[in-house]
């Protein structure tokens, strides 16, 4: 007879029997004494250990086997988007889209399905793009993306409304950016120094082949890129010495191309040498600096010395104005401290009403004989 595991008492009642796992059944008891109702642990079967780990193998196994279901179901599953975001990619080239916008959308529809969208639900879609933590302007290029897609496949969905807020562009000093290109290396150096003498998109610089470079006369002729206007720009002797040097180092791959073949690979390394200059000057301002900035600079610069919007726009290759009116309110909120400060200059005869004019003069009046000349700051 049993003892009660409460209170050691032997004075106990039988209380039916327990129905185990097995099928089997077993004693209950209920102590006299103290009331506490137990079952003789010494007469519980177990199973042999032989069995348990024959179990466990088996159980092991059968989850190997769905892992390699999964994995096999994966591959097939990430073969198949593979497929399909190839075929988009080869239907926007077709389209006539630029590189960089095929690479773009391609990848943002890639995120999309690896957070979980179904490319053939829109509401799935839809959905996901409304969980990202992005900017507007991000999930405007991502419904963008997904409205190509189903033009491709000819489906259709209601667009997701997004507004972006308009916003001025950062405007650096023009120390702070040949700081930046005496840090960087020759090729990036020459990279930087052509967009800010001639504010070119990034793209139009990179795409620049040495026949479009007139070292004798000292020009470069721009196609352009986003319907804008073709240009001829007058190249500084610095720039100019820059690019002979570049030319007799140059290790391109196509020896007719200025700069590397992938436009990527100069953003990359451009934006490592910007990080170690602004550590080593402790200007963080450096890192806001991107390859239109410099487009940027330039414009809100020629119209300080200019005053002339339409000069300002035939020089960025713009077909609309609306696109040049910008720097009117970036060049007045960088210069308005500077607007009363001029720089007098007097010419007693054409020669030097020539230089000063050339330097950026503008002509006031006339005073006993003597031209007076004025610029700002």
């Amino acid at each position: 007879m049993p003892s009660c595991p409460e209170c050691g008492s032997t004075r106990l009642f039988k209380d039916g029997k327990r129905k185990l796992s097995d099928g089997s059944k077993v004693q209950r008891y209920l102590c006299r004494d103290c009331g506490y109702r137990f079952t003789d642990p010494k007469m519980i079967r177990r199973p042999p250990a032989k069995n348990n780990l024959a179990a466990s193998k088996a159980v092991t196994r059968l989850v190997e086997v769905e892992k390699e279901k999964a994995k096999v179901g994966m591959r097939e599953a990430t073969k198949d988007l593979d497929n399909l975001l190839f075929n988009f990619a080869w239907w926007m080239k077709k389209q006539g889209y630029a590189e960089s916008t095929i690479r773009s959308r391609v990848s943002l529809l890639k995120v999309l399905v690896k957070r979980g969208a179904d490319l053939y639900d829109p509401e799935s879609v839809k959905a996901v793009i409304a969980r990202q933590s992005w900017c507007n302007k991000r999930r405007m290029n991502a419904a963008d993306a997904y409205t190509r897609f189903l033009d491709m496949t000819g489906g259709s969905w209601s667009p997701p409304r997004y507004q972006v807020a308009s916003r001025l562009p950062f405007i650096p000093t023009e120390q702070e950016l040949d700081a930046l290109i005496a840090g960087c290396g020759p090729k990036t150096a020459t990279f930087l120094q052509l967009l800010k003498e001639t504010a070119m998109r990034a793209g139009e610089a990179h795409k620049l082949r040495w026949t479009d470079i007139d070292f004798q006369n000292g020009t470069v002729r721009v196609t352009p890129e986003k319907g804008s206007n073709p240009r001829i720009f007058k190249l500084s002797a610095k720039l100019l010495n820059m690019l002979a040097s570049l030319k007799a180092n140059n290790r391109v791959q196509d020896p007719d191309r200025i700069f590397a073949k992938d436009l990527r690979t100069i953003r990359k390394v451009f934006e490592k040498q910007r990080a170690n200059i602004a550590r080593k000057l402790q200007n963080p301002r450096l890192r806001r600096i991107h390859f239109h900035t410099f487009r940027h600079w330039k414009a809100t610069m020629l119209y300080h010395q200019t005053k002339d919007i339409l000069y300002v726009m035939r020089f960025l290759g713009h077909k609309s104005i609306k696109s040049t009116l910008i720097y009117i309110q970036l060049e007045e909120a960088i210069f308005k401290k500077r607007d009363d400060e001029f720089i007098c200059k007097t010419a007693k005869s054409v020669e030097e009403a020539k230089v000063l004019v050339e330097a950026g003069f503008e002509y006031v009046c006339e005073f006993e004989g003597v031209k007076l000349f004025r610029k700002r700051k």
